[in-house]
């Protein structure tokens, strides 16, 4: 890609391009300005305002408790620090099951009062209708199938999904009719790497997978889980590309260590 290529706004036909040209896309979570900036100058192409935040930023013990408010306010600091990147907002749990109308107020709130550049949400054929009428009121969707977390107590866990012929055939037919409804990607989670390999060559729109295999059109993970920051538990998928838990607490200890025993602040400390 061009040094101008770099520097111009990903858009959703920015990655329809790259899937055409075999250029895998990149995207990470932030929930921040400081991350979104960071993020930014190192050239990720989508960031994605996860309600992982819920757990990894807010502590609660799973995704279903986060709010539009939570996501907005998180959605706002990203959007204030990502220029290139495509800023793609969550849809918490129950903002766009109740009803299409409902799902359509709050995918506009992100865009109209947080910046977003789309909004992703999860789920099949029983969503398509929300895809359809919010993609025709001009707000990009990215579809997400496989484990899709906020329905994990109805998928009894954690788990891998589409092992079997039945269930991996739903996902395939779930993919194309998200497609058709309109979405400019899917996030393909946690299924097996042929299942999603299949369905990336069987689509137009690209795939962004997690625990899905080499094959799909791009990756994405959770900051806090790839940096080592948090560490209720990490999931097999994940590669941590640095520890900066265990930095910050030596910092930490550090830091406590000085104050306590009268050496911070030096003489190189105040005037």
């Amino acid at each position: 890609m061009s040094k101008q290529g770099k520097n111009r706004p990903v858009t959703k036909t920015t990655v329809r391009e790259m899937k055409k040209k075999g250029e895998k896309i990149t995207m990470l979570t932030a929930y921040d300005f400081n991350t979104a900036v960071l993020m930014d100058e190192m050239g990720v192409d989508i960031i994605l305002v996860g309600d992982s935040l819920g757990m990894v930023v807010l502590g609660y013990d799973s995704t279903l408790p986060v709010t539009m408010d939570e996501m907005i306010h998180h959605t706002k600091a990203v959007t204030r620090g990502a220029k290139r990147p495509m800023v793609i907002a969550d849809m918490p749990f129950m903002s766009y099951q109740a009803s299409v109308d409902d799902a359509l107020m709050n995918a506009g709130r992100f865009m109209k009062e947080a910046g977003a550049h789309g909004v992703k949400l999860e789920g099949g054929r029983e969503v398509a209708e929300v895809v359809r009428r919010t993609t025709g009121a001009g707000i990009p969707v990215m579809g997400h199938l496989g484990l899709t977390p906020q329905s994990v107590h109805q998928m009894g866990g954690f788990r891998m999904q589409g092992k079997t012929a039945e269930a991996a055939k739903r996902i395939k037919e779930d993919a194309l009719i998200i497609q058709e409804a309109g979405a400019f990607s899917i996030v393909l989670e946690v299924v097996p790497a042929a299942l999603a390999e299949e369905i990336s060559e069987s689509l137009d729109i690209p795939t962004i997978g997690i625990g899905a295999g080499p094959y799909c059109d791009g990756q994405v993970l959770v900051v806090n889980d790839m940096l080592g920051m948090f560490e209720r538990f990490t999931p097999k998928f994940v590669k941590k590309y640095a520890d900066l838990g265990s930095e910050i607490k030596n910092a930490f200890q550090e830091y406590i260590k000085e104050v306590k025993e009268g050496s911070f602040p030096g003489p190189e400390h105040y005037s």
